[in-house]
Parts: structure tokens; C-alpha cells; sequence
């Protein structure tokens, strides 16, 4: 039981670190950029970026690295080892609600919306106004959360 652990937490650590690292690009440059250039731009960009991403790796790692943390979760509490069980709970929560569901909650959405406007009109250019803004806001919490999740169970590690 012990290996299967340590190669959990492990697995976890580099996943959520990963996903933290895709976010913290949209997060710092990507969606900045986009904000620059004009509306039609920005948006048949996302849209290319939003059709793309779900056949990429990245779905590979997004959705393995929640299911992962639901067993960690459930090893946290079937064997409670004090510290590291309430660290492997905290990343788990963190990754599963904050990063993973908060992308199918606020993200996905606005992706659905953003897909179904086009060309530079004034519907066009106040919705990828609030896009950014929210996307963005949204964006810097999963980032946040994936961050933290991967350094908890770096610490988690540490522990067991």
C-alpha cells in the first residue's frame, strides 16, 4: 500500500504542477496578448485554442490527474496518517474543486458562449470584454488551486 501511495502522491505532484504551469500561462501572457489584438482575433483564437485543447495531451493529464486525486483522497482517509492524510486531503480538494470543477463550472461556459459569437460587432466585442475579465479571473484560481495542490503533495511526501 505504501508504493501505491508515494507513486500517487508523486504522479499528482507532477500533474497538478503541470496543469499549474498551462494556467499560469494563460493566467500571465496568453490571455494579455489576446486582449491586445482585436476582438475577431482574440476570439477565432480562443475558439481555435478551446476546439484544440480537448484533443490534446493536456485532456490526457487534466482529467487523470482528478481522478488520481479522488484516490488520494480516499487513501488519506482509509489509512489517516495525521498530516500528510490532511495534506493529501487539501491538495485533492483543491485540484478536484477548485481546478477541475471550477473549469466545468465558470470556464467551460464561457467557452460555449464565446464559440457562438464571431466577427467584430458590438455583441462581438462587449462579450470578449467580460471573456477575458471573467475567464481570466476564473483562470488565476485554478492556477492558484493546481499550484497549491501539487505543493501539498510535495509535502505530503515529505511525511509519509
Amino acid at each position: 500500500m505504501q508504493i501505491v501511495l508515494i507513486l500517487s502522491l508523486v504522479a499528482a505532484a507532477i500533474g497538478s504542477g503541470l496543469v499549474a504551469g498551462i494556467f499560469f500561462a494563460f493566467s500571465t501572457f496568453i490571455m494579455t496578448a489576446f486582449s491586445r489584438i482585436p476582438a475577431e482575433q482574440g476570439i477565432a483564437a480562443m475558439n481555435s485554442i478551446n476546439v484544440t485543447i480537448v484533443r490534446s495531451p493536456f485532456m490526457g493529464l487534466f482529467v487523470p490527474t482528478a481522478i488520481l486525486c479522488l484516490v488520494i483522497a480516499v487513501l488519506a482517509l482509509i489509512d489517516w496518517r495525521g498530516g500528510a492524510s490532511a495534506l493529501m486531503l487539501a491538495g485533492a480538494a483543491l485540484y478536484v474543486f477548485a481546478s477541475f470543477l471550477s473549469t466545468i463550472v465558470f470556464n467551460v461556459p464561457m467557452n460555449d458562449a464565446l464559440e457562438k459569437v464571431s466577427g467584430n460587432g458590438a455583441e462581438a466585442v462587449a462579450l470578449w470584454s467580460t471573456y477575458v475579465r471573467d475567464w481570466t479571473w476564473w483562470n488565476h484560481v485554478r492556477t492558484m488551486a493546481s499550484l497549491l495542490a501539487s505543493v501539498a503533495f510535495v509535502r505530503a511526501l515529505m511525511m509519509v
